[in-house]
Protein backbone atom coordinates (compact mmCIF):
# COMPACT_ATOMS: atom_id res chain seq x y z
CA UNK A 1 0.00 0.00 0.00
CA UNK A 2 1.25 3.49 -0.87
CA UNK A 3 1.71 5.57 2.28
CA UNK A 4 1.24 9.28 2.81
CA UNK A 5 5.02 9.87 2.91
CA UNK A 6 5.39 8.31 -0.56
CA UNK A 7 2.72 10.58 -1.99
CA UNK A 8 4.31 13.57 -0.25
CA UNK A 9 7.70 12.82 -1.79
CA UNK A 10 6.09 12.30 -5.17
CA UNK A 11 4.27 15.61 -4.78
CA UNK A 12 7.54 17.44 -4.10
CA UNK A 13 9.23 15.81 -7.09
CA UNK A 14 6.26 16.69 -9.30
CA UNK A 15 6.54 20.33 -8.20
CA UNK A 16 10.24 20.28 -9.08
CA UNK A 17 9.55 18.73 -12.49
CA UNK A 18 6.84 21.29 -13.24
CA UNK A 19 9.20 24.14 -12.37
CA UNK A 20 11.91 22.63 -14.56
CA UNK A 21 9.53 22.25 -17.48
CA UNK A 22 8.21 25.81 -17.18
CA UNK A 23 11.77 27.13 -16.96
CA UNK A 24 12.79 25.18 -20.08
CA UNK A 25 9.93 26.84 -21.96
CA UNK A 26 10.71 30.35 -20.78
CA UNK A 27 14.48 30.02 -21.25
CA UNK A 28 15.33 30.20 -24.99
CA UNK A 29 18.30 27.86 -24.84
CA UNK A 30 17.25 24.56 -26.36
CA UNK A 31 19.89 24.70 -29.07
CA UNK A 32 22.69 27.27 -29.04
CA UNK A 33 25.64 28.29 -31.16
CA UNK A 34 28.99 29.04 -29.57
CA UNK A 35 31.94 30.78 -31.20
CA UNK A 36 35.39 31.25 -29.70
CA UNK A 37 34.14 34.04 -27.44
CA UNK A 38 31.17 32.05 -26.13
CA UNK A 39 27.48 31.70 -26.95
CA UNK A 40 26.44 34.03 -29.77
CA UNK A 41 22.90 32.81 -30.49
CA UNK A 42 20.36 30.49 -28.96
CA UNK A 43 17.13 28.91 -30.06
CA UNK A 44 14.10 28.52 -27.79
CA UNK A 45 10.73 26.94 -28.37
CA UNK A 46 9.25 30.33 -29.28
CA UNK A 47 12.22 32.71 -29.54
CA UNK A 48 15.54 33.12 -31.31
CA UNK A 49 18.03 35.22 -29.37
CA UNK A 50 21.27 36.76 -30.57
CA UNK A 51 23.84 38.05 -28.13
CA UNK A 52 25.53 39.94 -30.97
CA UNK A 53 22.46 42.07 -31.64
CA UNK A 54 21.17 41.80 -28.09
CA UNK A 55 17.64 40.98 -29.25
CA UNK A 56 15.19 38.09 -29.18
CA UNK A 57 12.75 37.53 -32.03
CA UNK A 58 9.76 35.26 -32.36
CA UNK A 59 10.58 31.84 -33.75
CA UNK A 60 9.82 30.30 -36.12
CA UNK A 61 9.29 33.18 -38.52
CA UNK A 62 7.21 32.78 -41.71
CA UNK A 63 10.46 32.65 -43.67
CA UNK A 64 11.49 29.60 -41.60
CA UNK A 65 8.42 27.70 -42.82
CA UNK A 66 8.87 27.88 -46.58
CA UNK A 67 10.25 25.43 -49.09
CA UNK A 68 12.32 22.61 -47.67
CA UNK A 69 12.08 24.08 -44.16
CA UNK A 70 8.39 23.33 -43.75
CA UNK A 71 9.05 20.02 -42.02
CA UNK A 72 11.42 21.66 -39.54
CA UNK A 73 8.86 24.38 -38.81
CA UNK A 74 6.05 21.91 -38.21
CA UNK A 75 8.18 19.67 -36.01
CA UNK A 76 9.49 22.59 -33.95
CA UNK A 77 5.96 23.85 -33.34
CA UNK A 78 4.97 20.32 -32.36
CA UNK A 79 7.71 20.36 -29.75
CA UNK A 80 6.35 23.62 -28.36
CA UNK A 81 2.88 22.10 -28.11
CA UNK A 82 4.12 18.90 -26.45
CA UNK A 83 6.20 20.64 -23.81
CA UNK A 84 3.38 23.08 -23.04
CA UNK A 85 0.91 20.19 -22.80
CA UNK A 86 3.33 18.50 -20.41
CA UNK A 87 2.89 21.43 -18.03
CA UNK A 88 -0.89 20.97 -18.17
CA UNK A 89 -0.58 17.28 -17.28
CA UNK A 90 1.92 18.06 -14.53
CA UNK A 91 -0.47 20.59 -13.00
CA UNK A 92 -3.24 17.99 -13.11
CA UNK A 93 -0.84 15.61 -11.38
CA UNK A 94 -0.21 18.14 -8.60
CA UNK A 95 -3.96 18.45 -8.05
CA UNK A 96 -4.25 14.67 -7.92
CA UNK A 97 -1.48 14.43 -5.35
CA UNK A 98 -3.20 17.07 -3.23
CA UNK A 99 -6.56 15.27 -3.31
CA UNK A 100 -5.01 11.92 -2.38
CA UNK A 101 -2.80 13.29 0.39
CA UNK A 102 -5.71 15.20 1.93
CA UNK A 103 -7.98 12.14 1.69
CA UNK A 104 -8.26 9.12 3.92
CA UNK A 105 -6.53 5.76 3.96
CA UNK A 106 -8.85 4.25 1.35
CA UNK A 107 -8.15 7.07 -1.09
CA UNK A 108 -4.41 6.59 -0.65
CA UNK A 109 -4.84 2.86 -1.04
CA UNK A 110 -6.48 3.05 -4.47
CA UNK A 111 -5.15 6.38 -5.77
CA UNK A 112 -1.71 5.09 -6.75
CA UNK A 113 -2.91 3.74 -10.12
CA UNK A 114 -4.36 7.06 -11.26
CA UNK A 115 -1.53 9.26 -10.03
CA UNK A 116 1.21 7.00 -11.39
CA UNK A 117 -0.54 6.99 -14.78
CA UNK A 118 -0.67 10.80 -14.84
CA UNK A 119 3.01 11.04 -13.92
CA UNK A 120 3.98 8.50 -16.57
CA UNK A 121 1.90 10.26 -19.26
CA UNK A 122 3.61 13.56 -18.44
CA UNK A 123 6.99 11.87 -18.75
CA UNK A 124 6.10 10.26 -22.08
CA UNK A 125 4.88 13.54 -23.60
CA UNK A 126 7.94 15.44 -22.41
CA UNK A 127 10.35 12.78 -23.63
CA UNK A 128 8.66 12.82 -27.03
CA UNK A 129 9.24 16.57 -27.29
CA UNK A 130 12.88 16.40 -26.25
CA UNK A 131 13.46 13.47 -28.61
CA UNK A 132 12.16 15.51 -31.55
CA UNK A 133 14.58 18.32 -30.69
CA UNK A 134 17.47 15.85 -30.55
CA UNK A 135 16.39 14.41 -33.91
CA UNK A 136 16.30 17.85 -35.53
CA UNK A 137 19.65 18.74 -34.03
CA UNK A 138 21.25 15.62 -35.51
CA UNK A 139 19.56 15.66 -38.91
CA UNK A 140 18.68 19.23 -39.93
CA UNK A 141 21.16 21.08 -42.13
CA UNK A 142 20.84 24.34 -40.24
CA UNK A 143 22.67 22.84 -37.25
CA UNK A 144 26.33 22.50 -38.18
CA UNK A 145 29.51 22.44 -36.13
CA UNK A 146 29.31 24.92 -33.28
CA UNK A 147 25.66 24.24 -32.43
CA UNK A 148 24.91 22.19 -29.31
CA UNK A 149 22.00 21.09 -27.13
CA UNK A 150 21.79 23.66 -24.36
CA UNK A 151 20.44 23.96 -20.82
CA UNK A 152 16.71 24.02 -21.64
CA UNK A 153 16.98 20.68 -23.39
CA UNK A 154 18.91 19.23 -20.46
CA UNK A 155 16.32 20.54 -18.01
CA UNK A 156 13.59 18.83 -20.00
CA UNK A 157 15.50 15.55 -20.08
CA UNK A 158 16.09 15.70 -16.31
CA UNK A 159 12.41 16.41 -15.67
CA UNK A 160 11.39 13.53 -17.92
CA UNK A 161 13.71 11.11 -16.08
CA UNK A 162 12.44 12.24 -12.66
CA UNK A 163 8.84 11.73 -13.75
CA UNK A 164 9.51 8.14 -14.78
CA UNK A 165 11.37 7.41 -11.55
CA UNK A 166 8.49 8.88 -9.54
CA UNK A 167 5.88 6.80 -11.39
CA UNK A 168 7.94 3.64 -10.87
CA UNK A 169 8.41 4.43 -7.17
CA UNK A 170 4.68 4.92 -6.60
CA UNK A 171 3.84 1.63 -8.33
CA UNK A 172 6.54 -0.23 -6.40
CA UNK A 173 5.33 1.17 -3.07
CA UNK A 174 1.78 0.04 -3.83
CA UNK A 175 2.92 -3.58 -4.11
CA UNK A 176 5.80 -3.69 -1.64
CA UNK A 177 4.76 -1.63 1.38
CA UNK A 178 2.40 -3.12 4.03
CA UNK A 179 -0.99 -1.65 4.76
CA UNK A 180 -0.85 1.77 6.35
CA UNK A 181 -1.08 1.61 10.15
CA UNK A 182 -1.07 -2.20 10.26
CA UNK A 183 -4.80 -2.47 10.95
CA UNK A 184 -6.44 -5.90 10.61
CA UNK A 185 -10.09 -6.61 9.93
CA UNK A 186 -11.98 -8.27 12.78
CA UNK A 187 -13.24 -11.73 11.83
CA UNK A 188 -17.00 -12.10 11.37
CA UNK A 189 -17.31 -14.95 13.86
CA UNK A 190 -15.56 -12.87 16.53
CA UNK A 191 -18.00 -10.02 16.01
CA UNK A 192 -20.94 -12.45 16.21
CA UNK A 193 -19.55 -13.93 19.43
CA UNK A 194 -19.22 -10.48 20.99
CA UNK A 195 -22.76 -9.55 19.95
CA UNK A 196 -24.12 -12.79 21.44
CA UNK A 197 -22.31 -12.12 24.70
CA UNK A 198 -23.75 -8.62 24.87
CA UNK A 199 -27.24 -9.97 24.23
CA UNK A 200 -26.89 -12.61 26.95
CA UNK A 201 -25.66 -9.99 29.42
CA UNK A 202 -28.65 -7.77 28.72
CA UNK A 203 -31.13 -10.65 29.07
CA UNK A 204 -29.50 -11.76 32.32
CA UNK A 205 -29.61 -8.24 33.71
CA UNK A 206 -33.27 -7.93 32.72
CA UNK A 207 -34.13 -11.27 34.37
CA UNK A 208 -32.32 -10.32 37.56
CA UNK A 209 -34.19 -7.03 37.73
CA UNK A 210 -37.50 -8.75 37.06
CA UNK A 211 -36.93 -11.36 39.75
CA UNK A 212 -35.81 -8.80 42.29
CA UNK A 213 -38.90 -6.75 41.59
CA UNK A 214 -41.25 -9.76 41.87
CA UNK A 215 -39.69 -10.92 45.16
CA UNK A 216 -40.03 -7.43 46.63
CA UNK A 217 -43.76 -7.29 45.67
CA UNK A 218 -44.42 -10.65 47.38
CA UNK A 219 -42.89 -9.39 50.64
CA UNK A 220 -45.07 -6.33 50.53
Amino acid sequence: MTRRVVYSLGFLVAILCTMMTVHSISLPRWISFAAEDGRTSSLGLHKFCSSVRGTCDAFPQPTDCTGDRKNFCHMWRTVGFLISFTVVVELATLVGFGVIIAGGVQRRKVGWSIISLLVAVAGIIQCAGTAIVAYLFNNDDRFFEGWYLDSSWRLSIASCALLFVTAAGIVASAFCLPDEGGYELIADHQMEYEQDEQLRSRISAWNDGYRSGGYQNERE
